[in-house]
């Protein structure tokens, strides 16, 4: 494999110094850039363009030609593992994921497969390889997966949800059906994971999108002991090298001390977490990641500058941040407002690491 010719973003997870703070996007490589439009278009539809390894590459590495992001994110989608499970993931315009064969009762988790992701998921393998070979070693390749919880809550509601009231009921009702199908999906999330790093990934994340619904006590049994199973079960050193993790709970800020002990590497923080008190909470145990508010984006660009020049400072000195949003970027940012943020991380956090 190609030397690594910019590697800040993996040794900041690892806490290492570095001459500044790496920076990259949830949801760099969308709808934002008309270039990701056009690709969409040629592919006919989302599920097509995750499936196509070559359309898959493209747009992973669309932002990269545009903005000075110091790592590149897998495109693929959360829901690939429930779709390989035999869920029938499929998308309606305006109404996001929709599951043809939602699970209703022990006996649909019970026969739920463990899928072989260089088989069923053939296709986000060979796309991790191709991406890897066509970054040539410029930044390193994040590989990511959803949280088994997350992954849970699309598969028991059948799809998106406010109130979460199926999965939410499966799990006070009959919670050995929910440990049993959480379990299952650790053991699935770990095969893919590991996939992806096996393919060339050389950092991996996990998105629990959904653990902040639940109730601390929780969030502990449902979410949070899944994603330390998944953690355990990964293969993090490759060649002599390190493969960071990092662990993102939206609306998980009340319970970093508990995200910190699961031996993830890193945790990424929303908007709605203080980044100062967060740092002091976990102290040395894990690296940060986060946390400019998406909507941030709207602004004008001296506004951003601005808002990245705070949260920089909110941090503090030393090593251990990697800048980014509190969740994904949305669709109808200027693509110049991305490029002010990034130029002012790169700008501003020189100071930081003296």
């Amino acid at each position: 494999m190609t030397a690594l010719k910019n590697d800040i973003f993996l040794k900041a997870l690892l806490k290492q110094p570095t001459p500044r703070t790496p920076v990259w996007m949830m949801r760099q490589a969308g709808r934002y850039l008309p270039e990701y439009r056009q690709v969409r278009e040629q592919a006919g539809s989302f599920m097509n363009l995750c499936t196509n390894p070559e359309l898959a590459c493209e747009v992973t590495l669309q932002p990269l030609r545009r903005f000075a992001f110091d790592a590149a994110i897998l495109f693929s989608d959360i829901l690939t593992i429930p779709d390989a499970m035999g869920l029938g993931l499929h998308f309606t315009e305006g109404e996001g994921p929709k599951f043809q064969n939602p699970l209703r009762s022990l006996a649909d988790i019970q026969g739920l497969p463990i899928p072989d992701p260089t088989a069923e998921l053939r296709y986000v393998v060979d796309a991790v390889a191709l991406i890897r070979k066509n970054l040539q070693g410029s930044v390193p390749l994040i590989g990511f997966s959803g949280s088994p919880w997350t992954l849970a809550t699309y598969m028991v509601e059948g799809g998106s949800s406010k109130s979460f009231q199926k999965v939410k009921s499966l799990m006070y009702e009959q919670p050995a059906a929910m440990h049993l199908l959480l379990d299952k999906l650790a053991q699935a999330v770990a095969a893919y994971l590991n996939a992806q790093i096996e393919a060339g990934a050389q950092a991996v994340m996990l998105f629990d999108t959904w653990g902040g619904v639940l109730t601390g006590e929780d969030y502990l049994e449902f979410s949070l002991r899944y994603a330390k199973q998944v953690r355990a079960l990964l293969h993090t050193e490759v060649a002599g090298q390190t493969i960071p993790t990092i662990l993102f709970t939206k609306g998980g800020g009340l319970w970093l001390e508990a995200m910190a002990e699961t031996g993830y590497d890193a945790l990424g923080l929303d908007w709605q977490t203080d980044i100062r008190q967060a740092r002091v909470r976990v102290g040395q145990q894990v690296a940060l990641q986060g946390n400019m508010d998406p909507i941030t984006l709207y602004a004008q660009p001296d506004i951003i500058q601005a808002k990245v020049k705070h949260i920089l400072t909110q941090y503090g000195t030393g090593p251990g941040h990697v800048f980014n949003l509190g969740h994904g970027i949305l669709p109808d940012i200027n693509p110049e407002h991305v490029k002010a943020m990034v130029d002012a991380v790169h700008n501003y956090s020189l100071a930081f690491h003296p």
